[in-house]
């Protein structure tokens, strides 16, 4: 058994953390950008053992198209792989792929409020990564679950799926001082 520190003032009242982390993972992207890797190494080998009886212009064609779907499929994947999303006094950040690349960082001055969504899937979005949809507003979508909406200002929406999304709603809407999800449905 562990010794978990307590509130220093002594009140017998735990501080509320800072900072909220979330993450969410993908495992399946990987097989996409094994693909990608292939496609890659297959151009190279195209470029490499050929031996251009062919004529000059197929190769090269047949080149540059692997080539350019390998590196396509491998980056564009692996932007996508996990996503981080880090909630402090200021602003929400998150995070794609192991670069943090795309970025985005919402300022939680420009939010009005925050919802839990338990079901968020690819399919809803048009696919995984970082969408947008008119009718729907924007997402970083990289697995199928759960996931946190924000409601921005100037009416338009964030979606990003990650894990413990109901801690980050709480996270937020307490930084915000925002009623609860159940006294908002007037319960």
């Amino acid at each position: 058994m562990r010794d978990h520190p307590r509130n220093p003032s002594g009140t017998g009242a735990e501080a509320a953390p800072a900072v909220w982390t979330g993450r969410a993972t993908n495992k399946a992207q990987w097989v996409l950008a094994a693909a990608g890797a292939a496609c890659l190494a297959l151009g190279v080998e195209l470029a490499v053992t050929s031996n251009w009886t062919s004529g000059i212009a197929p190769l090269l064609m047949s080149v540059i198209g692997c080539v350019a779907a390998g590196l396509l499929m491998l980056f564009g994947t692996l932007a996508f792989v996990n996503v981080a999303v880090r909630v402090d006094g200021d602003a929400l950040e998150v995070r794609c792929g192991h670069m943090g690349l795309p970025r985005r960082r919402i300022l939680l001055t420009h939010v009005v409020g925050a919802e839990f969504v338990p079901r968020v899937t690819p399919r809803h979005w048009g696919g995984w990564g970082y969408r947008w949809r008119p009718e729907q507003g924007m997402a970083v979508v990289v697995r199928r679950g759960e996931g946190l909406v924000l409601k921005l200002g100037d009416g338009r929406t964030f979606t990003v799926t990650v894990d413990d999304a109901e801690e980050g709603v709480r996270f937020i809407r307490e930084r915000l001082q925002l009623p609860a999800a159940d006294a908002a449905a007037g319960g």
